[in-house]
């Protein structure tokens, strides 16, 4: 692989008008296609087979309203003074009017007459209703005293807010103007980043014109791109900057970087990628959608990094590297460059046609940090590992009162109108009425059903059936006392399937929450399961050894435990919920346990590769165990801290999105990656290492010949690097 990349970087270096001009046709083509085919997501969560699902299908064939394919809104009135039905007619007659509604309910009035809700009935799907029909509904008002609130997905703002993207971008370019000391190289790996992400973010409109993807789909991928696409070009032009140190050939040190630094990256990039695709195994299909997107969006960030940085790098030529470097330019290949002026602007390559970098020698500064770090973790390895240890155990405590539920309009920003609208419901109807059940039944059986749901534990009420025009079958709707994502309304949609009335079945969208949350809570172990298994055997091929995979494996366990338990102390308990702008709190969204392990597994493994691959070629080379260790340390360090800052602030900036799932999962994210980097990848690894010494580097020998030699350390390179050194 070393060699086959080895070329890649050089062709792409050699010729980088034409790589540039191959990305740019790609763009646009993307851009071409997403323009053609893009049809707007939608915000459902629904899983196909499961009772509240069927019941759903149930009910718009027999009752012709009610399928999750039809958009639905309500509009809650409240005043100081009771209310009529003749008072807000002027509002209905209003909202009978909007753009594409089909229906508009008589207003239901609370008992004190001061509050009511009407429903409004679309009719096309939510994603279908028009950002005008959207203003109007919106628009609608009840004269004065009446205060006017609207709930429901089509109520919400489809414009994305790219202040996050901003944000981290902005922490982003900080890092690496520090970690490079160069305008220029800071820039590249940002511009390349946005290469990536931008060709990603067409690819899912593109899919949107073929599958229903959810609306968290896009900033998902646009997360993970960003933060892989800047750490993966990070890599390279910091091994780049190496290497040229040690040829005053660029083109070949670009060669040598994507061989070697490359070779990390589509590992480092397919740990990542098995993590998401594999979320296809959950039989979720908006869980699918959302990991291949994301999947796909980090191998285009791999697909940028091996091809297009190396160009741009050619095309940046000496300022890549600091400016205190520069200067020897001119004393070194001033005469060179000045020759090769015409071939350089051509582009076409050739030795005259390379830009001209100076050999720079070790910086007289000092044993760079990483050096320093590794050996005071050498020299107290034994505390290195139990000091951590005690601190992740400490952070992942709360984790045990760990909650799951799906998110409705309880978690919204305290002053948008779907809270407000959530909060006068329930303060007029009480908590269940944010969440009622719609019960599907035979006609014959209904009175017995609605007999037996009305004695339960947590009902209000139980509404008297209605029969579907050809009376066979029944709905009735069963208002809990608590709210929806309450664990005593959880507990009665169990108690009312438990009934053992034949062919009834419980929906709504409070069901329809529970049956999504408990097939993801199903489906985790054996994802789980996939995911460290495939990656196992893939660092198994990448390290050539047994006992590094399974230290990568458990380091990652400790980074989930400690997110997971920062994310329960914030977002379920409060604890620093205002520091961070975490306006309510509540259970923690039931997608997030199956998100935060995939992610994390994936970009954890981005460290382990990118540290430990340094230090394998340095055992591999010759070096003693703990000598491999500190260079490795001393090379990777750098780079690897940097990394982690930049996907800090990358997912840290997430946590200012309106989106529940988005701006749990940016902090979760934020929060695993500081733990992984500093504590377990910086920290426990290499003490860990050094306490196994060569033993660490064990591989049986029947397995070392089954395995293909991949040559990530890029040993091909070597040897051909010292015979060229013997030809001259």
């Amino acid at each position: 692989m070393a060699t086959l990349l080895y070329r890649l970087g050089r062709f792409s270096f050699r010729r980088r008008r034409f790589t540039l001009a191959a990305w740019v046709l790609v763009l646009a083509l993307f851009g071409l296609g997403a323009s053609t085919l893009s049809k707007p997501t939608t915000g459902a969560f629904e899983i196909p087979g499961t009772e509240s699902s069927q019941a759903m299908a149930v009910l718009a064939e027999k009752f012709g309203a009610g399928g999750s394919d039809v958009a639905t809104a309500k509009v809650v009135f409240t005043a100081a003074d009771r209310m009529t039905a003749k008072s807000l007619a002027g509002a209905v007659t209003e909202l009978k009017q909007v753009p594409q509604v089909a229906s508009v309910a008589d207003p239901v009035f609370s008992a004190d007459q001061r509050t009511a809700y009407a429903t409004v009935t679309y009719t096309v799907a939510p994603a279908d209703v028009t950002t005008a029909s959207r203003d109007a509904l919106l628009a609608v008002r009840a004269g004065d005293g009446v205060g006017v609130e609207f709930s429901g997905e089509v109520t919400r703002n489809a414009e994305e807010s790219h202040a996050a993207e901003a944000i981290g971008i902005g922490v982003a370019a900080l890092v690496l103007m520090i970690t490079f000391g160069s305008l220029v190289a800071a820039g590249l790996p940002l511009l390349t980043a946005l290469v990536g992400v931008g060709l990603g973010m067409l690819g899912i409109q593109i899919a949107t014109g073929f599958f229903d993807l959810s609306s968290s789909t896009a900033a998902l991928a646009t997360m993970l791109g960003l933060a892989v696409g800047i750490d993966y070009a990070l890599f390279v032009i910091s091994r780049f900057r190496h290497e040229i140190t040690r040829t005053d050939d660029p083109e070949e040190a670009a060669g040598r970087a994507v061989g070697t630094a490359g070779s990390a990256v589509v590992f480092a990039g397919l740990t990542v990628i098995i993590a998401l695709a594999a979320l296809s195994v959950t039989g979720i299909p908006f869980l699918t959608a959302m990991g291949l997107a994301a999947a796909a969006t980090v191998a285009v960030a791999v697909l940028v990094t091996l091809s297009l940085v190396p160009a741009v790098i050619g095309f940046a030529g000496h300022r890549i590297l600091p400016r205190r470097a520069r200067g020897a330019a001119a004393a070194t290949g001033a005469a060179a460059t000045e020759a090769g002026a015409g071939a350089a602007a051509s582009g076409t390559g050739g030795s005259g046609g390379r830009p001209v970098l100076p050999r720079r020698g070790r910086r007289a500064a000092g044993t760079p940090f990483g050096e320093r770090w590794a050996r005071g973790v050498l020299k107290n390895r034994a505390l290195a590992v139990v000091l951590p240890l005690g601190l992740i155990a400490a952070v992942a405590l709360p984790a045990l009162d760990l909650r799951l539920a799906l998110p409705d309009d309880s978690t919204a920003a305290v002053d948008t109108t779907q809270r407000k609208a959530y909060d006068q419901l329930a303060a007029g109807f009480g908590a269940g009425s944010n969440g009622p059940l719609i019960i599907v039944v035979d006609a014959g059986a209904a009175a017995a059903a609605q007999k037996a749901i009305i004695g339960l534990h947590d009902v209000v009420m139980v509404t008297p059936p209605v029969t579907d025009p050809s009376g066979e079958t029944a709905m009735l709707t069963v208002i809990p006392a608590s709210a929806p994502t309450s664990e005593a309304t959880q507990q009665l949609v169990h108690d009312i399937r438990d009934l053992g009335i034949a062919s009834l079945a419980v929906t709504g969208a409070t069901a329809v929450n529970i049956d999504v949350s408990d097939k993801l809570t199903g489906a985790l172990v054996p994802y789980l399961a996939i995911v460290v298994g495939l990656a196992f055997l893939l660092l198994m091929l990448v390290f050539r050894s047994v006992l590094v995979p399974i230290k990568a494996t458990l380091g990652f366990l400790l980074s989930v435990a400690a997110s997971f338990g920062a994310l329960v102390a914030v977002f379920q308990n409060g604890h620093l919920a205002e520091l961070l702008g975490v306006q309510t709190t509540g259970p923690i969204v039931s997608v997030m346990p199956i998100f935060l392990i995939g992610i994390l597994f994936g970009l954890a493994m981005d460290y382990e590769v990118f540290l430990v691959t340094r230090t394998r070629e340095e055992f591999v080379h010759g070096a003693a165990p703990n000598d491999a260790i500190i260079t490795g340390m001393r090379h990777g360090a750098r780079v690897v801290t940097a990394a982690a800052l930049i996907m800090m602030s990358v997912f840290a900036g997430f946590i200012l999105a309106d989106d529940t799932i988005i701006k749990s999962l940016g902090f979760a994210l934020a929060f695993g990656v500081a733990v992984d980097a500093f504590l377990v990848r910086m920290t426990i690894v290499p003490a860990v290492l050094s306490l196994l010494g060569r033993s660490a580097w064990w591989l049986p020998r029947w397995l070392d010949r089954l395995l293909p030699n991949v040559d990530v350390e890029g040993e091909s390179l070597s040897r051909k690097r010292e015979l060229v050194a013997v030809g001259d």
